[in-house]
């Protein structure tokens, strides 16, 4: 996957804008755990092709079997794709992907009991997709009538999320397509990540388009976060009034302590993303790591148990990106009545038990001297309580430890109480508990 950061032209030399200079508030820093959720007029097919182990798909057919079903927009115009062959059989041929706004029904949607959902998962913020890459906007949007006020539900889906957001008390954000808009492009199909990039708009008239778009967003909902993707359109990236400079600086002005990602494609940025990737160390900079439970954000309905994180595993992912520096964005994708699949509700449910009894080793936390240990399945995270240790498979009934919690007392999550022992080889030992070893993780704070 890209690094977005790397990527900030064109140059425009003398005429650069100046960018805020806004960092990182703390309140991010300290959330370490929020949701995603992609739903869109791609949840009504719910599908793409399956990925997972025994799956080899050649590099140039990376975006005709693309994993992504959020991307069924740009696969089924690939003519001859799993997903163009399967649309033609579901939907039959002249149905066109814009046709399935007249079937989505998200008359189950709920909105507060939704969010009642991931935030007894542990969420702390929610970003909700307002506008992915198809152009279907989900709020009330005076830009266009490509909309699921006027289309579809019928019903302003962004502003539902944001008021039941509020009221649960988690921070709300939004999700924006910046440059990558189907439903007002006219260019061929996305096959490859050169295409990425040069199918797209990057004209003045786009440029407004989407300025007035995320205007509209930042005036109505006052989102604590602006999480922008696929950068902006380089028509926009000058120091016009409709450009990304001065509209992350009425951001700004609305929202003091909002925060923003770091795909715009110009040289300032807030937190930096990761998707679908593994990081190796501790990162200097504020990240975050985002991915769905499965192989795709959008519902596939044509994934189970085999392509899903499990509980213990979504557990232990969010305490590898938290013990180095990261927050855990993770994604619910829902079907297209607005029910949350009962295999994403399972983990999501596991990891907001575990929150319950060991949050105080995540939530407020920041990296000790080092993530873990090269050997030892641990993971340490620190704060004002001391070093928090992670025995990430505490089944084996002990962790090994450095020399610098050598003889420190440990209070585990349980209550139970012990002390870091030296082994005979003269390595630190801890004995987990027996009622813990069960746990996905098993915590103990070194005092």
């Amino acid at each position: 996957m890209l690094n977005f950061e790397t990527r900030i032209g064109p140059d425009l030399g003398a005429h650069a804008p100046r960018y805020p200079q806004n960092g990182v508030p703390d309140w991010y820093r300290d959330a370490k755990l929020g949701f995603f959720v992609h739903w869109g007029l791609y949840s009504v097919p719910a599908w793409a092709v399956q990925h997972g182990e025994g799956v080899n798909i050649p590099a140039e057919d990376a975006y005709a079997w693309h994993q992504y079903a959020e991307w069924y927009g740009n696969t089924v115009r690939i003519a001859g794709s799993p997903t163009w062959e399967r649309h033609q059989r579901v939907y039959g041929a002249g149905t066109s992907y814009e046709d399935l706004a007249e079937l989505w029904d998200a008359s189950a949607f709920d909105a507060d009991a939704f969010v009642d959902e991931l935030v007894g998962a542990g969420a702390r913020y929610i970003i909700p997709t307002t506008k992915h890459h198809e152009g279907f906007c989900l709020w009330g949007t005076g830009t266009t009538g490509f909309n699921a006020v006027a289309r579809g539900p019928r019903r302003d889906l962004i502003r539902e999320f944001h008021d039941a957001t509020r009221r649960a008390g988690a921070r709300f954000g939004v999700y924006y397509s910046g440059a990558l808009d189907w439903h007002v492009s006219d260019f061929p199909p996305i096959e490859s990540d050169t295409d990425l990039f040069r199918f797209r708009r990057n004209d003045e008239h786009f440029s407004r388009y989407s300025a007035s778009q995320l205007d509209e967003l930042i005036e109505r909902f006052s989102p604590d976060v602006l999480w922008n993707d696929i950068e902006w359109p380089d028509g926009g990236k000058g120091d016009d009034p409709f450009a990304v400079a001065a509209l992350l600086k009425r951001y700004f002005e609305s929202v003091p302590d909002g925060v923003v990602n770091d795909r715009w494609g110009v040289p300032y940025h807030g937190f930096l993303t990761r998707e679908y990737r593994d990081i190796p160390d501790i990162l200097d900079q504020p990240w975050e790591s985002t991915r769905g439970l499965g192989y795709s954000f959008g519902f596939n309905q044509a994934e189970d148990a085999r392509h899903s994180l499990s509980g213990d595993e979504l557990i232990r992912m969010l305490v590898d990106v938290v013990s180095k520096n990261g927050n855990l964005l993770i994604n619910v994708g829902p079907a297209a009545d607005g029910s949350i699949p009962e295999l994403q509700l399972a983990a999501m449910r596991m990891m907001g038990s575990w929150l319950r009894q060991n949050g105080d080793a995540v939530y407020g936390t920041r990296p000790w001297i080092r993530f873990g240990e090269p050997l030892a399945p641990v993971r340490y995270t620190s704060s004002a309580a001391g070093v928090h240790v992670h025995a990430m498979d505490p089944a084996g009934g002990e962790v090994t430890l450095p020399p610098e919690l050598a003889g420190r007392d440990v209070r585990w999550a349980d209550g139970s109480r012990a002390r870091v022992a030296t082994g005979v080889s003269g390595v630190s030992i801890l004995e987990i508990p027996d009622a813990l070893r069960g746990d996905a993780v098993a915590v103990a704070t070194a005092s």
